[in-house]
């Protein structure tokens, strides 16, 4: 990366705040918005924007301050909106990284979700033990990073009662699942511990379709739809972070809807 050469010892990060301080309120949030695009990055790192290396790594650089800043901002005590049944998307929509004829085929009767990292209790679930445990349901909008949303009803359990059952530990930074499709994700802990983040085991009041992730899905209402995995095999807590399968291709990590 080439290095901007500083002058009158003031660096390009002072030079931004000087100018910024010239201009009126209005404009002022304007230009320090785009001071983080970037052209706005690339003034602060000295990175040659014709580099493609360089805009690879500035790129980067700004999905990682994306990312923090939307933690930043969450608050687990807000709720996503609520929708009465008569709103609801019929059909709900399928979507997938592959079509129809690639769902997962799983047995449920010898399913069992497997449970590890820092956790206490590591025992593999079934499906009859899930549904032992407390359920509700919510009416909620998924929105895809494509563009769409649609509304639908959810029911399982609350994924905060599944973490206290198992002995999480909720100081840990992420929770990370494994798919029956090979698909893998992660969250954050206050997004896995909010009320509304939903380990599903039926839709409309039916079992949960293959189409929408049998026998097991995570549901997010405050997460867009590519952080709500189906087919789910794995659940574990850790402290490293364990990436997903369109974050590790670009995609930010933490994108809240």
């Amino acid at each position: 990366m080439n290095k901007r050469v500083k002058q009158d010892g003031l660096d390009d990060s002072a030079v931004i705040k000087s100018v910024a301080q010239e201009l009126d309120l209005p404009a002022r949030r304007q230009f320090l918005r785009h001071a983080w695009t970037l052209g706005g990055i690339a003034l602060l790192t000295g990175c040659r924007i014709d580099d493609s290396d360089s805009v690879e790594s500035m790129l980067k650089m700004v999905s990682h301050f994306n990312d923090k800043v939307q933690a930043a901002l969450f608050d687990p005590s807000r709720l996503a909106p609520t929708y009465p049944e008569s709103v609801m998307t019929r059909p709900f929509p399928f979507n997938a990284y592959y079509d129809r004829n690639s769902i997962p085929n799983i047995d449920g009767a010898g399913f069992k979700l497997a449970v590890g990292g820092l956790v206490q209790d590591k025992h593999s679930w079934t499906l009859a033990e899930l549904n032992q445990l407390p359920h509700t349901s919510q009416v909620t909008r998924l929105i895809c990073v494509e563009g769409w949303s649609a509304i639908g009803k959810w029911g399982g359990v609350t994924f905060s009662t599944f973490l206290q059952r198992v002995g999480a530990d909720i100081r840990a930074k992420y929770v990370g699942f494994k798919c029956a499709d090979d698909y893998y994700t992660s969250i954050d802990m206050p997004t896995a511990l909010h009320t509304q983040t939903l380990l599903t085991l039926s839709y409309d009041d039916q079992v949960l379709p293959p189409d929408y992730g049998y026998p097991l899905r995570l549901r997010i209402p405050t997460k867009l739809g590519f952080k709500n995995p189906k087919h789910v095999v794995e659940v574990f807590v850790t402290n490293d972070y364990p990436g997903g399968y369109w974050e590790d291709q670009g995609y930010n990590w933490f994108s809240g809807s």
